[in-house]
């Protein structure tokens, strides 16, 4: 049950949000944001165009690009660059979950999120300190996962310069 209070909840704010611009929440958007609101990795465009084509045959790329914009303008959805591990690829992912940060591994890839209170503690310091009201907040941290830290140590001093 909770679930489904949270996707109604999720789908009132962005039907208000969308609204407020003057912009509809069509089918095509619905399954968009369903798609990103679910996803349990970061999406690319390509990769969440492949998810909604299952759902909707008749949807193209520039309908995926031109809801992500007017996600992103409408503070639905997050354009991640994710440490530019994969090159200059975007990754996309709701605003419906708590602030967080992203953690990658600069060798494998992996993304884990952080979700905390130093977070909130960085958030409040960085108010008082120097006086700024922060309207966003996105951390990343790149390093290495545990497993790629124990593969670095067994390649020895070469595997430095990775």
């Amino acid at each position: 049950m909770p679930a489904t209070v949270r996707a109604s909840k999720s789908n009132a704010t962005a039907k208000d949000a969308l609204k407020e611009q003057g912009v509809r929440l069509t089918r095509q958007r619905q399954i968009l944001l369903d798609i990103l609101n679910s996803a349990s990795t970061h999406l690319d465009a390509e990769n969440l165009y492949l998810l909604a084509r299952e759902k909707d045959p008749k949807l193209n790329r520039v309908t995926v690009y031109r809801t992500l914009k007017m996600l992103k303008k409408g503070g639905l959805v997050d354009e991640l660059d994710l440490m530019h591990f994969g090159g200059d690829q975007h990754y996309y992912e709701s605003k419906m979950k708590p602030e967080h940060a992203h953690i990658i591994c600069m060798r494998c890839g992996r993304v884990e999120e952080f979700f905390g209170e130093p977070l909130q503690k960085i958030r409040q310091q960085v108010e008082q300190d120097f006086g700024f009201e922060i309207l966003i907040a996105r951390t990343e941290v790149g390093g290495y996962c545990a497993l790629c830290r124990a593969l670095r140590a067994r390649e020895g001093p070469e595997a430095e310069g990775k």
